[in-house]
């Protein structure tokens, strides 16, 4: 998504992110079940959640679905981007055969007591025309070249 260092100077409130497109497969719904230990049926087995929840077909699960969001903000902040906070709120579920677009908006920029700075954002997840996740996040980055919030600790780092 980005090939430059994202530092906080770099970004404004209103400030909009690139979409992140991501195909769901049947594949791509029991791979991410199986990494999250989600023994559950209906994320791997159709004949399960067809007949027995009432879906028409397997679903991605929480877990799953928090690795997206947390994919779509590393991948805009580069590897110097550290997530401090996040919650979201599941409003629909996604099947193989949907294209997911996860979208963004910088709700606010600052500079916490100890020298860190946070990018606050709006992020929510579509499918087709539906809104299907809706996420707040608070991701540290780089307040100028040389920052790294990776290597704050104790009461550097209070995300």
């Amino acid at each position: 998504m980005t090939d430059t260092k994202l530092t906080l100077e770099s970004v404004s409130a209103g400030q909009e992110l690139p979409e992140l497109r991501i195909p769901v497969t049947p594949t791509t719904v029991v791979l991410g079940a199986l990494a999250s230990r989600d023994w559950r049926p209906m994320h791997h087995d159709k004949d399960f959640a067809v007949e027995r929840n009432g879906t028409k077909h397997v679903f991605v699960n929480t877990p799953h679905n928090a690795a997206y969001f947390e994919r779509y903000l590393t991948d805009w902040t580069g590897p110097h981007g550290r997530l401090g906070k996040i919650r979201f709120r599941m409003k629909d579920s996604v099947f193989p055969g949907d294209e997911m677009v996860f979208h963004g908006r910088v709700s606010g920029v600052r500079e916490d007591e100890a020298g860190c700075g946070w990018v606050d954002l709006d992020l929510w997840l579509t499918v087709g025309d539906k809104t299907t996740t809706e996420c707040n996040a608070s991701v540290a980055v780089p307040v100028r070249e040389g920052d790294n919030p990776w290597t704050r600790r104790g009461d550097d780092w209070r995300p």
